[in-house]
């Protein structure tokens, strides 16, 4: 099932993964696709207070993996630089599977695998359409 957001802003856009996150549980997957500066990290922001979460929501592009904790733990990545599922389990992206958390796996468009591995993840896809204005389309998969 997929559905589809024109947001005006960052606190829209921030609204939308709100209600998003209402649908998620533990184990939960979403992977991320958008360009630089689209606003995937806003959108995690808006997960991250619907679960609670009240520590400062930033990008993990040096750190690879942000932890937060709420209502489920929240593993926010930042899959830039890695270019195949052997880098994944190096970075030990697959131990957080077993957290009982919720992973936003950012650039995920980087390892199709990913996509295929996680039949039941939701895809959300971020575009740009001006300074302000971003189209978002998430999909539930099977």
């Amino acid at each position: 099932m997929k559905s589809e957001f024109i947001s005006h802003s960052a606190e829209e856009t921030e609204e939308i993964a709100k209600e998003l996150a209402k649908t998620l549980s533990a184990g939960s997957i979403i992977l991320y696709e958008g360009d630089l500066g689209a606003g995937k990290t806003t959108f995690t922001k808006g997960i991250a207070k619907a679960l609670g979460i009240s520590e400062v929501v930033t990008s993990p592009t040096f750190a690879l993996v942000n932890e937060y904790y709420g209502k489920f733990p929240l593993f926010h990545f930042d899959l830039y630089r890695i270019s195949n599922t052997d880098d994944l389990y190096a970075i030990g992206f697959f131990d957080y599977l077993d957290r009982g958390g919720i992973i936003c796996a950012e650039w995920s468009e980087n390892i199709p695998e990913l996509e295929q591995e996680f039949k039941n993840a939701v895809k959300v896809r971020i575009e740009k359409l001006s300074d302000s204005e971003r189209r978002i389309v998430y999909d539930f998969g099977d």
